[in-house]
């Protein structure tokens, strides 16, 4: 079939279903992971429809290529790992700017998922050791996986950050990073279709969002060198709680930070011992 034939017509599938707002972008990421050229074979044409018919349904777009890229790394994804997303970009510009300049510094990324924050980071500073900690052991395949494909060299500790023997066990870090679940009930009753294919234990946050931020701030704090950082992802609208937690934790500094859309995105303190 002839490129521009197909592309017009899955184009129009994904705009029928309703996911017309980004419908072109989205085909042409589909083309480009699929077939190049002006003509397409028969079995790139099936492999092309199977991919639209399946995020007509709702099925995330990242799942379904098995890669995405996170600030221009690339990250494999699938069922049973968080999706990166721009948002979070955030939190790795604001960690570049605060620790541009320091050298050997240790990292430790919380709620790890894929990766993408703790291997960024990893990648673009100067890091003596950076552990990435998560509990969920699909996630953690995709988590070796990238660490791999990105040449980094960083570490995978599995456990449950709120675990008080996990928290005493890992080394003192000059930065601390956590993208924690932080959707509230309401928020998980009300999810996005797409967003309801990620896997819940890296969605919810409690009944107000809050549980893991009440949690980490409480148990890592120790774990910060003198001067240390802790640097958080939040929600739409947490900023003022997430702030007031870090100030009631001996934390100075804190500030919160705007995603490209304007909205706060991240949390960050400094922790003097």
């Amino acid at each position: 079939m002839v490129r521009k034939e197909l592309f017009d017509k899955c184009v129009g599938l994904l705009e029928e279903s309703g996911l017309g707002e980004n419908a072109a972008c989205e085909v042409t990421w589909v083309f480009e992971d699929v077939a190049e050229g002006e003509n397409i074979t028969s079995e790139q044409e099936k492999r092309i429809s199977d991919i639209v018919t399946r995020r007509c349904d709702g099925y995330p777009l990242q799942y379904l290529l098995g890669q995405w890229e996170f600030y221009g790394l690339p990250f494999k994804v699938g069922e049973g790992v968080l999706i990166p997303r721009q948002d979070t970009e955030t939190i790795v510009d604001t960690a570049l700017k605060m620790f541009a300049d320091k050298k050997d510094i240790t990292v430790i990324d919380l709620c790890s998922g894929s990766g993408c924050i703790g291997i960024t980071l990893e990648r673009k500073l100067d890091c003596g050791r950076a552990v990435c900690v998560e509990k969920s052991e699909k996630a953690a395949e995709y988590l070796r996986e990238n660490i791999s494909l990105n040449g980094s060299g960083a570490e995978i500790v599995m456990g449950d950050v709120t675990d008080e023997k996990l928290v005493e066990d890992m080394p003192e870090a000059d930065l601390i990073v956590c993208n924690p679940p932080y959707l509230t009930t309401e928020d998980m009753d009300a999810l996005q279709r797409e967003v309801s294919f990620e896997p819940a234990e890296a969605l919810f946050g409690g009944e107000d969002g809050l549980d893991f931020y009440r949690e980490i701030v409480r148990k890592w704090k120790k774990k910060l060198k003198s001067g240390g950082v802790m640097l958080f992802e939040i929600g739409i609208g947490q900023e003022d709680e997430v702030m007031r937690l870090m100030i009631q934790h001996g934390f100075k500094n804190v500030r919160c930070r705007k995603d490209l859309c304007g909205v706060y995105r991240c949390v960050s303190g400094f922790y003097e011992k």
